[in-house]
């Protein structure tokens, strides 16, 4: 374990970073004109162009992983990849808050995984904190769902990729007990970024022509949601659990609906912005009594080695 574990401060601030950067996730791809495939492609390959200076630092452990981990890796990797594709195309499809509330339901989905794996216990305090959380972002959200048409194919469609960075998450979180952040990410991005590669071809989705504006958007899709949200969580994987680092997604929907609302000009009611207010108190009453920035549960072979412990 890491000796030098970061304080509980440093590890909250870090948490709400991750969390206003994926807010911006939504804004860059309702912005862009693009295919949402390339634009996941590029997003992660001008990542790990990014990363890359950093690279020669850590060569010996990104080349020196086990056949057990690669596979790990792959999976984890292809399961970010559909997350991103089918997320970023309900984009096209439904509202901001349609997209983003549906997404609530992968703190669940993380906290019934890592009970069944981790053996990770919740308390009751935990849960009516995640219930309030659930049920607020439903609120925001309820006035954009649609029984027909695009926007309940949009709302299907990040149904799925909810249910696909729920299995991302968990493997990261097995994954991160035993590799860097930096490698972890790097290859997880990179055989993401791959798959979506691989889709646009078998698509005939082109990888040029695009205009400078749309290139911008890439990297900012990059650079904000990317190295800020999805990196920083994964790096928080290692001090936090899975349940906790996932329950960032709820105040996703706040921040979201207030950029669209700003950037956008997507209608935002009063019942949407007391649903926020009900949101952050259910993700506080979460944080506040899981006491949860600390070192987290233990691997696999660990957490079936020792009796299960309350989060």
């Amino acid at each position: 374990m890491n000796t030098h574990q970061p304080s509980r401060q440093t590890l909250g601030l870090l948490y709400m970073i991750g969390i206003v950067a994926i807010s911006f996730s939504s804004i860059f791809i309702k912005w862009s004109e693009a295919e949402v495939s390339a634009m996941a492609m590029y997003r992660l390959y001008l990542t790990n162009l990014i990363m890359l200076p950093l690279a020669w630092t850590y060569r010996r452990e990104l080349f020196g992983l086990t056949r057990k981990q690669w596979l790990w890796l792959g999976a984890s990797g292809i399961m970010l990849g559909l997350h991103f594709l089918l997320w970023m195309a309900s984009l096209r499809l439904t509202t901001v808050a349609s997209s983003t509330v549906i997404l609530t339901l992968e703190p669940i989905l993380v906290m019934l995984g890592s009970y069944w794996i981790f053996r990770t216990r919740t308390n009751r305090m935990m849960l009516l904190g995640m219930s309030l959380a659930v049920l607020g972002s439903i609120a925001i959200g309820a006035g954009d769902f649609h029984a027909s048409g695009t926007a309940l194919t949009g709302d299907l469609l990040s149904l799925l990729g909810t249910i696909a960075v729920a299995i991302h998450m968990l493997m990261g979180k097995h994954l991160r007990d035993h590799i860097s952040a930096f490698t972890y990410n790097f290859w997880v991005f990179a055989i993401a970024a791959s798959f979506l590669a691989v889709y646009n071809v078998s698509n005939s989705i082109p990888f040029t022509g695009y205009a400078w504006r749309e290139w911008g958007l890439f990297l900012l899709l990059a650079i904000v949601p990317t190295l800020f949200g999805h990196y920083l969580f994964n790096w928080l994987l290692k001090y936090i659990n899975a349940t906790t680092v996932s329950m960032a997604v709820l105040g996703e929907p706040v921040i979201s609906s207030i950029l669209a609302w700003v950037l956008l000009h997507e209608q935002l009611t009063v019942i949407q912005m007391t649903a926020g207010a009900v949101i952050l108190a259910g993700v506080w009453l979460f944080i506040r009594f899981g006491n949860d920035f600390k070192p987290s549960e233990g691997t696999i072979s660990q957490a079936n080695s020792k009796p299960p412990a309350a989060v």
